[in-house]
């Protein structure tokens, strides 16, 4: 095999995706109508709407473009335009993380929130697209009665389509949460909800293990950071506790200065379950295939070191036993 393979094999690499933000999926034409419609100021130019200095504008960013996302057509259009998404970088499943706190023209309408997004993912899955988990998230700065109110409501719901309970925001600026967050985050599991926390992004090593330890992760979003600590990188390891990790992302966001420095490889030659996902991927100009191909070409994988990778995300995601099998048959045959 060349050392670098082509983008277009890499999308028929059969693999899933278990970090991505629908809050991550607007397109600027899109959100430059839905503005003008409002009568909504733009933050930016549009051809310069994507440029960010950093997380904490990305997060500001979110917040404005959420809430332009003010009708039930214009979530499950977002729904469907995500699993097509999946669908044209070769991904046979997602899981999506959606987090209320963003949409404001939502608050205090979850039902009606799930019930949009799940019509576009349903509908697309009636095409012939991939099936779509969500994972329903709290935001850090939240309290924990906030928490508890999300899980009871959660669990109440009972809805088919929500898989996870997920936390996300910027660790650095709300310092350590696990604490506040960890009785929540039990109920959620005794209740059969997943469990998969953002962490080891914009904190260090010390929120991997929070995340393990006092929020019972079943898989970490990002986690990179783990590196910095080896007896972690080993827990982890040993564990099979799988990190969902977002090169570009963690380039364009500061995290790391070039894909060289990246743990990435380290990482996957420590045994940890690593995965390949694109986190926000419109606003990161991110695609799957784009990810694979950018590792591959830094670190020299291999057609076993693609595959290995490919089955880490199958098995990480929290699809049911049928859409797992088919994939890992799939791949199987690559």
């Amino acid at each position: 095999m060349p050392a670098n393979p082509p983008v277009a094999r890499l999308r028929t690499l059969p693999k899933a995706e278990v970090h991505a933000h629908l809050e991550g999926c607007f397109e600027p034409a899109v959100l430059e109508q839905w503005a003008a419609q409002a009568g909504v100021a733009m933050p930016r130019p549009r051809d310069q709407l994507l440029q960010f200095e950093g997380l904490a504008d990305f997060l500001h960013f979110l917040d404005w473009a959420c809430g332009l996302a003010c009708t039930r057509e214009r979530l499950a259009a977002l729904g469907y335009g995500y699993s097509r998404r999946l669908a044209d970088s070769g991904a046979g499943y997602g899981d999506v993380i959606v987090n209320p706190t963003h949409w404001t023209a939502w608050h205090g309408r979850l039902p009606a929130m799930i019930d949009a997004i799940d019509a576009g993912l349903a509908e697309a899955e009636q095409d012939g697209l991939p099936p779509v988990g969500l994972c329903v998230s709290l935001l850090r700065t939240q309290s924990a009665g906030a928490a508890a109110e999300l899980v009871d409501a959660l669990v109440a719901l009972c809805h088919p389509r929500v898989v996870a309970l997920s936390i996300d925001g910027n660790e650095a600026a709300a310092g350590r949460t696990g604490p506040r967050f960890a009785e929540a985050f039990r109920r959620a599991g005794a209740a059969g909800l997943r469990r998969t926390v953002h962490a080891g992004e914009s904190s260090g090593p010390e929120g991997v293990r929070d995340a393990i330890e006092l929020l019972g992760a079943d898989r970490i979003d990002h986690g990179v950071r783990a590196i910095e600590d080896p007896e972690l990188v080993a827990l982890l390891a040993d564990r099979r506790i799988p990190l969902g990790v977002c090169p570009t992302s963690n380039l364009k966001l500061g995290v790391y200065a070039a894909i060289d420095a990246h743990p990435i490889d380290r990482l996957r030659r420590a045994g940890v379950a690593v995965s390949i996902n694109t986190d926000d991927p419109v606003l990161l100009g991110a695609s799957l295939e784009g990810e694979y191909a950018l590792c591959s070409q830094a670190f020299g994988w291999t057609d076993e070191d693609l595959r290995a990778l490919a089955r880490h995300s199958i098995d990480a995601s929290f699809a049911n036993a049928d859409v797992k099998a088919g994939l890992l048959e799939a791949l199987a045959r690559w």
